[in-house]
């Protein structure tokens, strides 16, 4: 398994989406708590594994929040780089950049610069949510995308779900998101299962179980494949992400953390 899949499933929690079947199963609006669950500050490390081996790393963080216009813009920054001896057969260098509009939960700027074993994919998107569309200034200025409402982009979609009311959830209910990838439109799925207690680096920790639904056969096994976990708490931080593939196995685990926004079950 390539790792640009393990970087990009930590960094958005969404490579499974970007293959996302269309379903019809209870998809109820999503209610947005009033609780914010990030601030400036934040700082998540994971480690990616394939199978036994570390295959690299990911840190995903808040960097500051600024003036834009009268509104407040976060700039939300994830890097993700292999390890070890993938750096020899794979290298790999990833960065996403999204400005993001904290109040109305919409992405104002997005910048993806990957290297993935010498693939190199550049974006550079700026969003127009009155008009919901986009333009990829490094592409063709006068090309206009045109989005549905509340368009999130791959990285931003990270926090927009993190804003999800889970008390207005039941077990079963599957959360949608549009999102602009590549310069299309795609939905982003994910199931909410319920409350699990896992193992993690940091003991025990009561997390909410999320199944994202991909599409059977392109790189995953079965369309449920991949689980992740999230705090129960106000942070809703991932925990842990793992996935079964057509060739092995894929695990990204929170390793270390700072600059947590609420009260954390975190220890």
């Amino acid at each position: 398994m390539k790792i640009k899949s393990a970087i990009a499933i930590l960094l958005v929690l969404t490579a499974g989406a970007q293959s996302s079947v269309q379903t019809t199963e209870n998809t109820p609006n999503i209610r947005i708590s009033s609780v914010k669950p990030f601030a400036t500050g934040e700082r998540l490390v994971y480690s990616i594994s394939y199978g036994l081996l570390t295959a690299g790393e990911a840190i995903i963080s808040v960097d500051n929040i600024q003036q834009r216009q009268g509104k407040n813009i976060a700039h939300m920054v994830g890097i993700g780089y292999s390890k070890g001896m993938f750096e020899w057969f794979f290298r790999v260098r990833d960065r996403y950049e999204t400005y993001y509009d904290i109040d109305n939960l919409e992405p104002i700027e997005f910048i993806r610069d990957v290297d993935e074993g010498g693939y190199i994919i550049k974006h550079h998107i700026l969003f127009d949510p009155k008009t919901n569309t986009a333009v990829d200034i490094l592409l063709d200025k006068n090309k206009v995308f045109q989005l549905e409402e509340r368009t999130q982009d791959i990285f931003s979609a990270f926090y927009y779900a993190r804003f999800t009311d889970i008390k207005s959830l039941t077990p079963g209910a599957v959360i949608q998101i549009p999102v602009f990838l590549d310069h299309e439109m795609f939905k982003f799925q994910i199931r909410y299962i319920g409350e699990e207690t896992i193992k993690s680096k940091f003991g025990k920790i009561n997390c909410l179980k999320f199944k994202p639904i991909v599409q059977k056969g392109r790189v995953f096994k079965e369309k449920d494949t991949m689980t992740i976990w999230v705090s129960n708490d106000d942070n809703k931080v991932p925990v842990l992400i793992k996935t079964e593939l057509l060739v092995g196995s894929l695990k990204a685990e929170l390793i270390q953390y700072e600059g947590l926004k609420n009260k954390s079950i975190l220890p």
